[in-house]
């Protein structure tokens, strides 16, 4: 993906390397990706999955069993440099016969992948797959993003496939070539024909070049995409253009009318504790420091981690509990915070709007005594029901420092961190 400048919104949190972020897109497996792209008929080499190493020996034998490509199934990037959990090396393979691939498969398959972009634990391989071989003529790179800054989906594209393009956008800036779609129409099959010229395309794989581009945009479009990414597009010597390799994003937003896309999603892929706090609704992110969040809105949140930095301290997680949560979904979100060994106190900070604040006492009270909570507890609620909120905590009679100014509250929950 273009990252530098095309990076779909997602949370800006400071946090170290070693913890990932949360990110507001679905991403699906590359097997799952060539499936999408063949129905809306985009030529690939042929590829199928295996989810046992006995499968990859019979789908390498459907192929004939020479000249393929194995690759792990894994939702990370920089997979042919990784390596596994136990040992063995790369996540991409060249193939020859059937019993190669129930070999390889079996070193994958099970194990974790760990790569620049997985952190040292890695992720699990559930599936490996098989594809033909096919050593493209040239190597391309094209992908359909929604750049905000000019207000429209664009192509962008590159005569230097096959790396990494934040290298190329680096080095040579002047390789990439950016083209602004029509939402309606994406782009017409002679402006194609033109950025197929411009990049170098032969002349004979110019049409099928402006007809790849035009059936990614539909797809786009059509699946609520945050991202289609093909790279390396390839262009054989008959003047064929096949996508080598793709990695798709989807809107989480458009869950409710892509039933078919999300139905694909491999929750072994993402952060259990992230998995959880979906299903509550709750947007939350593991950080590396001590104090606890709990807030409502993700601009409160991050007003409540640079205060808490401004006082020296350093927040265990981003936590917004959104404007719908229940007492329960509060309690699964103390659940979440107390995950974390490092947290030595708590802040809730709550500006009840569409969220009221009686309903978040209620549920810091309910995870107070059900959680057996001993974790210094400092709570600043304002706004929608702010009366009733304060009153319950106080007759509750659990130990909880409340602050109605936020300065002060802060200050308070770093130094019960220490």
């Amino acid at each position: 993906m273009f990252r530098a400048a095309f990076r779909p919104a997602r949370i800006a949190v400071q946090r170290s390397t070693a913890v990932q972020q949360q990110v507001r897109n679905l991403s699906i497996h590359e097997y799952q990706s060539v499936q999408l792209l063949n129905s809306y008929g985009v030529p690939t080499p042929k590829a199928k999955p295996a989810f046992t190493p006995e499968e990859a020996e019979t789908v390498a034998k459907s192929f004939g069993g020479e000249q393929l490509v194995i690759k792990a199934q894994v939702l990370a990037g920089g997979r042919g440099k990784g390596h596994f959990d136990n040992g063995y090396q790369g996540g991409v393979h060249m193939i020859d016969t059937p019993a190669e691939a129930k070999d390889i498969a079996a070193k994958m398959i099970g194990h974790s992948l760990i790569t620049k972009q997985t952190g040292a634990a890695g992720r699990m391989c559930n599936a490996v797959m098989l594809a033909e071989r096919m050593p493209p003529a040239k190597e391309y790179y094209a992908a359909v993003l929604l750049d905000r800054a000019r207000g429209c989906p664009v192509l962008v594209a590159s005569n230097q496939g096959g790396m990494n393009i934040e290298d190329v956008a680096h080095d040579t800036p002047e390789a990439i070539i950016t083209t602004n779609l029509d939402f309606d129409n994406g782009i017409s099959h002679a402006d194609g024909v033109k950025l197929a010229e411009q990049l170098g395309f032969a002349p004979n794989a110019r049409d099928n070049a402006a007809d790849v581009f035009n059936k990614l945009y539909t797809i786009f479009k059509e699946k609520d995409s945050t991202q289609i990414e093909i790279n390396p597009l390839g262009e054989l010597q008959d003047g064929t253009v096949l996508c080598m390799d793709a990695k798709f994003g989807f809107d989480d937003n458009a869950d409710f009318r892509q039933k078919d896309v999300f139905s694909l999603r491999d929750k072994s892929q993402e952060d259990p504790q992230e998995v959880e706090a979906a299903e509550y609704g709750l947007n939350f992110i593991k950080l590396d420091g001590d104090i606890g969040c709990l807030v409502n809105g993700a601009g409160l949140a991050m007003a409540t981690m640079d205060v808490l930095a401004l006082h020296g301290g350093s927040p265990a997680n981003f936590l917004d509990v959104g404007g719908g949560a229940t007492a329960d979904a509060v309690k699964a979100a103390f659940k979440l915070i107390l995950s974390s060994p490092n947290v030595k106190s708590i802040f809730v900070n709550i500006f009840g709007g569409i969220m009221r604040c009686d309903v978040i006492a209620e549920g810091i009270i309910k995870a107070t005594t059900e959680l057996d909570l001993t974790i210094p507890l400092v709570v600043r609620l304002q706004g929608t029901k702010e009366v009733e909120a304060k009153k319950m905590i106080k007759e509750s009679g659990l130990k909880i420092y409340p602050f109605d100014i936020l300065d002060e509250a802060a200050a308070k929950a770093v130094e019960l961190a220490k």
